[in-house]
């Protein structure tokens, strides 16, 4: 379930799955549809053949962390995977074994994370505290002022948040002070779910709204701005455009997706659009340097040319399967759907190389890479490691 969150008053805004628009809070009920942005309920998921198996892959480990919300998804780095789960443990696993490293129950339910520089880890409560972790111990906690779906960036001894509220801030890794704060006053509403947080060089590139913005890491400033997609509706929740997660780096060149409206790059040398195509879209995107690929909201899975924008496949075969953001490894694309299923496709045309099962629970996030291990977590708490055989 999709969120969408008024700045500024008392009540929520939910994207149901079924693609409509629920109203609530203040004493207030409503039913709008909103079509761009779900896959209907009326529509079952689409069949499924018997797995192609061309792509061998063995079940390397796996484990538990606890339920999972959309905005927990793991982390890869430093030969670690960080997960979290919605109830408060946070863990380190060693990515060949998927033992742990180290865990933590922060005793209190968490909204967002993991990030992490393979050292230090944090995550956002939900009571909107902030929390660095190091070793498998609390470091510091500080209060945020808005409400954060998107896991905190920790880099260059720093630790970045991007708040519902558009806004950027920065503290410092060790002591958790309040280092600058960036605000982009944008629409009323904003989504809630995984926003644009990254590094690319010496600068801090966010999603602010439908724009993705470089900022100077060291006292926020604007450096640049791109605007990857154009709000087009007549009201506050069609004109609704904000970037969502992940993205696909390569080098200077940044792709995302901008909410059911359009997926775009670009050039971060010099802040400067490269191209933009619509989309009609909710999760993230990622590639290569030849590819971008994505899925739409209806379930069709997308492969754009990196340099141009154009088309080069689109496949049907999982439609209305409430698909994943992509992750792009090796010869595969891999995609999470609702029933636990996680889909290697060909990243040539889209066809099938095997398909792998978890618990049966949604897939939460985008698929990681961990050196040779590819992980996924679920929603009921499972990650699973393969490798490739």
């Amino acid at each position: 379930m999709k969120t969408i969150m008024p700045q500024g008053n008392g009540f929520s805004l939910q994207l149901a799955a079924r693609g409509r628009l629920l109203l609530s809070g203040l004493g207030l009920a409503a039913a709008i549809g909103l079509s761009a942005c779900s896959s209907p309920a009326k529509f079952e998921p689409a069949p499924l053949a018997a797995p192609a198996a061309l792509l061998g892959a063995n079940l390397a480990w796996s484990t538990q962390v606890g339920t999972s919300g959309t905005s927990l998804t793991p982390l890869a780095t430093a030969g670690r995977v960080f997960v979290a789960g919605a109830s408060g443990t946070v863990a380190a696993l060693d990515a060949d074994t998927g033992k742990d490293v180290w865990r933590v129950d922060l005793r209190t339910g968490i909204s967002a994370g993991v990030g992490s520089d393979g050292q230090t880890a944090a995550v956002i409560t939900q009571t909107n505290d902030l929390v660095a972790i190091a070793d498998g111990r609390e470091l510091w906690r500080v209060r945020l002022p808005a409400r954060a779906f998107t896991a905190p960036l920790v880099a260059g001894q720093r630790v970045f948040v991007l708040t519902a509220d558009r806004s950027v801030t920065a503290f410092d890794g060790r002591t958790g002070a309040r280092l600058w704060s960036q605000a982009r006053p944008g629409e009323p509403l904003v989504l809630g779910q995984s926003g644009v947080l990254l590094a690319v060089g010496d600068t801090l590139v966010a999603g602010l709204s439908a724009r993705l913005t470089g900022l100077n890491p060291l006292n926020g400033t604007i450096r640049w701005e791109a605007l990857v997609a154009s709000a087009r509706g007549t009201n506050e929740v069609e004109r609704l455009v904000d970037l969502v997660g992940t993205v696909s780096r390569q080098g200077d060149s940044v792709c995302a997706r901008a909410f059911g409206a359009a997926v775009g790059c670009v050039d971060t040398s010099r802040g400067a659009v490269v191209w933009s195509k619509p989309a009609r879209g909710s999760t993230g995107v990622h590639g290569d340097d030849r590819m971008v690929f994505g899925t739409e909201s209806d379930g069709r899975v997308v492969a754009w040319q990196r340099a141009s924008g154009e088309r080069s496949w689109e496949i049907e075969r999982l439609k209305y399967r409430e698909l994943t953001s992509p992750l792009a490894v090796g010869r595969v694309v891999a995609i999470g759907d609702s029933k636990g299923l996680v889909h290697l496709l060909s990243r040539e045309d889209g066809s099938e190389m095997n398909r792998l099962s978890t618990d049966g629970s949604p897939i939460v996030g985008a698929p990681v890479l961990a050196g040779q291990t590819l992980v996924v977590q679920t929603r009921n708490g499972g990650v699973y490691g393969w490798r490739p055989q």
